[in-house]
């Protein structure tokens, strides 16, 4: 065989992954960007045949810039196209330099595809049966607009999908309804776990999908949900916003005379608790939570469903003037992974 087609075959092998024991290491992480930005920077490492497969979302025609950083030298990545990934041929690998990797471990270029990239981060051969370490940092960002529809979709994509979603988060928790394809969007409404949405199609953003959905039932919601917040649902209309089995409800009563009143309360990790609390517009609302943990926060519900305040921590206080009549929810939260003891302070003048 000719030199050129020697380099040209082993080239290509090297597109494929490793070995078939690598895979039995691999750890997947899902890439997420702080809103409003385009990338983000991690720090990881590996050791011997484990892989890390990165997993990323963009659209055709969108930049996509990934940089390693490693302290073995021999680590590097390889880019798969959505629907693909370790066992299919890459789009790129970061040791051999070309159109689209200037340098080695630097992947700059256009996307094909719509969908969810994968980088997946190994060892040579060499390195990993040495049980070799290697820690590393991989930043990943995308650049671009995204056109007016969506282009070059892969099958069952962001634009197919099934008719309906519904919700479906961990532990039961709630999921936020924004008012654009962004984790920093204004918030509509909070939707329960199992309620079922329209689906009106999805975009990607921020490295991950978003859908935009309606809810069935009324009063009607219209936004955008995380996508993997999402499974296939139905027509049939299901738990309106603000319910959840994981959250219990509390009508406040101050003490004859008095302007406030403080209660305790309990919550263990993902449960919430809404305090009901009646008053008018022009009236000042007082607001203090006092957690005996981390990981709580609080938010407040005017009384159409609509938010007065977004979530805020628990150290964190609130005061402000009430611009509607009628039942206001404050919701505490425990976004922490043990049960949390507090107290809760409110105030009307």
């Amino acid at each position: 065989m000719k030199p050129i087609l020697v380099m040209l075959a082993t080239a290509m092998a090297l597109l494929v992954p490793l070995a078939a024991n690598a895979q039995d290491e691999m750890r997947t992480e899902q890439v997420r960007f702080a809103a409003g930005t385009s990338g983000t920077t991690i720090n990881d490492s590996i050791t011997g045949y484990d892989s890390v497969l990165y997993k990323v979302g963009a659209e055709a025609g969108q930049q996509m810039k990934v940089r390693l950083e490693p302290s073995n030298s021999a680590t590097y990545f390889n880019i798969y196209e959505p629907g693909s990934g370790p066992g299919d041929q890459a789009l790129a690998n970061s040791q051999f330099t070309g159109p689209m990797v200037p340098d080695l471990n630097l992947f700059d270029g256009p996307l094909p595809t719509s969908g969810e990239y994968t980088v997946s981060v190994y060892m040579m051969r060499s390195a990993a049966r040495r049980n070799e370490r290697s820690d590393y940092m991989i930043a990943i960002s995308i650049d671009g607009e995204i056109d007016d529809t969506v282009q070059a979709d892969y099958a069952d994509g962001l634009q197919g999908g099934p008719d309906f979603y519904q919700v479906a988060t961990s532990g039961g928790g709630m999921l936020n309804l924004r008012a654009g394809p962004s984790a920093g969007a204004g918030l509509v409404a909070r939707l329960n776990s199992g309620q079922n949405l329209r689906n009106l199609g999805c975009r990607m953003s921020e490295g991950r999908r978003w859908c935009r959905v309606a809810t069935l039932a009324d009063p009607g919601y219209e936004g955008w949900a995380a996508g993997d917040f999402l499974i296939e649902g139905s027509g049939k209309p299901s738990s309106t916003v603000l319910s959840g089995d994981s959250t219990s409800t509390v009508v406040v009563r101050f003490p004859s005379g008095s302007t406030g009143t403080e209660l305790t309360g309990s919550l263990e990790p993902g449960e919430s608790r809404r305090y009901v609390l009646g008053a008018a517009s022009g009236q000042n609302l007082y607001v203090r939570v006092a957690a005996q943990g981390e990981g709580m926060s609080y938010q407040i519900f005017n009384p159409d469903q609509s938010f007065l305040l977004d979530q805020m921590t628990a150290a964190q206080e609130y005061r402000g003037q009430l611009w509607q009549s009628g039942d206001h929810v404050i919701e505490v939260i425990n976004r922490g992974s043990a049960q949390t003891s507090y107290n809760v302070i409110f105030g009307i003048d």
